[in-house]
């Protein structure tokens, strides 16, 4: 189950990368500033991590497992990303 085995992938998408994204901002730079500021800077590295895990279980099926994972709510192709590259992105924001 997402939930336990990535939970703050599952806190991002379901709470902030939905269809109600609009509270949070416009673009996904403001969405995760939001994001930040809401949780501490431990939860930011701890889903790098869970990120990195992700891309790493699914080097060959990324696109269909987080279509899978995330797909009822959020695709990255809407925001003029792929998924491994909206993965990096993300993971470069939460960094910043």
């Amino acid at each position: 189950m997402l939930s336990t085995r990535y939970p703050k992938m599952y806190q991002l998408f379901g709470a902030y990368l939905n269809e109600d994204f609009e509270i949070w901002g416009d673009t996904i730079p403001e969405i995760i500033s939001c994001y930040k500021r809401d949780c501490p800077r431990e939860s930011h590295l701890e889903m790098v991590h869970e990120i990195n895990s992700f891309m790493g279980e699914h080097r060959d099926d990324l696109d269909s497992a987080f279509k899978d994972a995330y797909g009822q709510d959020f695709s990255p192709k809407l925001w003029g990303y792929t998924t491994a590259s909206f993965l990096d992105e993300l993971k470069r924001l939460l960094i910043e």
